[in-house]
């Protein structure tokens, strides 16, 4: 009887064994596809920034020291997307650090805006990866348009003006200075780079964030940064964006809420100066550079956050912008004034 039930027990025994091990592989099996499922997933591109220890990422490094200030200078948009050139960002809206367009157009612009303070300090910028401005128009809010342009382009800045404050600046007082997609750059660096950073900010003159909207919000939300109210108070934001009384459709640099300060009187209010009282524009027409005096004049309309010049638009180089718009030339229609200014503004900190 005991050896007739033995193999009873034994099978028994063997069918646990047996269920135990399917239950054992499907759990295994189960967990390793559930992990590959994980490690199958594509990994999420992550740009490095420009390396700017290597001089040619730079589009302005002076040779010698003369001054006692410096001048960190970011350029407007520069290029077009051009599907005849490659992009190798993975991004079709942001150029390569070589893109020859935005290498010659980077040169333009500095050539028509940041001379302006090549009698004040020594001028450093960087070539930076930057997104096509039109397209960044188009994507409407300036909530979007910062999220684009707070990728790659800020990145490269961030890093370029990190490594000009750790290996270049040795503790000098410097002067920020910026149009249109550099100026939208400009906000990100004051907003977060300045606040994490008040040793730094400490030294910093003024900001020339020139072609954007600097609005009450922008300030509210950070406290730290304030408004020029004035022609010589500094670690201030300067700002305009400069168009006739009336254009051709809506002004998409200006949003609600904008600020203005008038560059030839150099405050707030509304009160006109004559183009008499202006010190001089510097415009480009087809590569020459041409000086006019007692040309533009300005106000300042609070409600519209503008600055309303009645300069003759027949008399100013041709532009892509809409009719009544002179984005291009806000630093060219008061190159002196702003020369004067960020002289004026440097002697006061000096001073102080």
């Amino acid at each position: 009887m005991k050896n007739e039930a033995m193999p009873k027990v034994n099978k028994i025994i063997m069918d646990c064994i047996i269920d135990a091990f399917i239950i054992l592989l499907l759990s295994i099996t189960f967990v390793i596809c559930t992990n590959r499922n994980v490690i199958a997933e594509p990994p999420k591109y992550k740009p490095l920034a420009t390396d700017y220890s290597q001089h040619e990422h730079w589009l302005s490094l002076p040779s010698s020291i003369i001054k006692k200030v410096d001048i960190f200078y970011i350029y407007p948009t520069a290029w077009k997307n051009d599907p005849a050139i490659s992009n190798v960002t993975n991004e079709p809206y942001i150029c390569t650090i070589d893109n020859l367009s935005m290498l010659a157009g980077a040169k333009k612009a500095f050539r028509t805006q940041a001379t302006a303070f090549e009698t004040v300090g020594n001028i450093y910028s960087p070539y930076y990866r930057q997104a096509d401005g039109a397209y960044v128009i188009t994507l409407g809010s300036w909530e979007k348009q910062d999220d684009f342009v707070g990728g790659i382009p800020k990145l490269d800045v961030f890093a370029a003006f990190d490594y000009y404050i750790k290996h270049y600046n040795k503790g000098r007082p410097f002067i920020l200075a910026s149009h249109s997609q550099g100026s939208v750059i400009m906000r990100f660096l004051l907003a977060e780079y300045m606040k994490q950073n008040p040793a730094v900010y400490s030294r910093m003159i003024a900001a020339y964030a020139i072609g954007i909207s600097i609005t009450r919000d922008f300030l509210t939300k950070n406290p730290h940064l304030k408004f020029a109210e004035g022609t010589d108070d500094t670690g201030v934001i300067i700002s305009y964006n400069t168009q006739a009384n009336e254009i051709a459709g809506s002004n998409p640099l200006i949003f609600p809420g904008a600020i203005a300060i008038n560059p030839i009187t150099w405050t707030r209010e509304e009160t006109p100066a004559a183009a008499e009282q202006s010190l001089g524009s510097k415009l480009d027409f087809n590569g020459t550079l041409v000086d006019k005096f007692k040309y533009a004049d300005a106000r300042v309309n609070k409600e519209r956050g503008i600055l309303i010049c009645n300069v003759d638009p027949t008399t100013l180089p041709e532009s892509h912008w809409p009719k009544g718009i002179y984005h291009y030339y806000d630093y060219g229609l008061y190159y002196y004034n702003i020369r004067e200014n960020a002289a004026n503004r440097t002697r006061k900190f000096l001073n102080k």
